[in-house]
């Protein structure tokens, strides 16, 4: 038994040995970023996807079950896809210019973000809205941090909010093809099926009365 054991321990050694050595630890970190962008997607997508899909959608549990999956693999592999893309760009250009400047950043993830999210479909589009209210967050900041905007006298972040809600609802009213579907779901719930209802049981318990079969 114990001389069974020891090739497997003497394996471990040898990767862990492996692991450790700096010559290939940006070729490791290219892969290790492929396995975390894995986890993260499916564990960001998971909960969000099956919330989402049992609310709003319709169909058997399989066709639920059979979405949930899908959507979920969709962003695991895009978001593996883009970290590795990314930080094999970023190691292939300290390497070739022996430093790293923040071009490389910028450039590397321009290349990963079309070759991975330029597909225009539900998952990319939601997670490219994601960036961009966190992108404008961002440069407003970092405009005033280097005073290419004057510092708010109060905190502006009531007047964004009021902004924020006033042009959504406005175009979910008037305009809300315009909005992404997930959305406008969301905002169906809310604001049209709260108008609807016959009796006690689907003014509270349900939202729509379930299907007589």
């Amino acid at each position: 038994m114990a001389g069974g054991a020891a090739p497997p321990a003497a394996l471990l050694r040898a990767i862990n040995a492996l692991l450790l050595q700096r010559r290939y630890r940006a070729a490791l970190a290219v892969l290790k970023g492929f396995r975390n962008g894995a986890v993260y997607g499916a564990k960001i997508r998971a909960p969000h996807a099956l919330v989402m899909t049992f609310l709003f959608r319709s169909g058997s549990l399989r066709e639920k079950l059979k979405a949930i999956a899908q959507a979920t693999y969709t962003h695991s592999r895009n978001l593996a896809y883009f970290v590795f893309t990314y930080k094999g760009l970023m190691a292939l250009q300290s390497r070739l210019q022996g430093k790293k400047i923040p071009f490389h950043s910028f450039f590397a993830a321009c290349i990963g973000g079309w070759l991975v999210f330029g597909e225009n479909n539900p998952i990319n589009s939601q997670i490219i809205m994601y960036l961009l209210s966190r992108i404008l967050f961002g440069l407003s900041r970092l405009a005033v941090e280097k005073g290419y905007i004057p510092q708010p006298r109060q905190d502006p972040f009531p007047l964004v909010a009021a902004l924020v809600w006033g042009t959504v609802l406005w175009l979910f009213e008037y305009h809300r093809q315009t909005l992404q579907p997930s959305l406008q779901a969301s905002m169906t719930y809310l604001y049209d099926d709260s108008n609807v209802w016959h009796d006690i049981s689907d003014f509270l318990i349900y939202n729509k009365k379930p299907e007589s079969k």
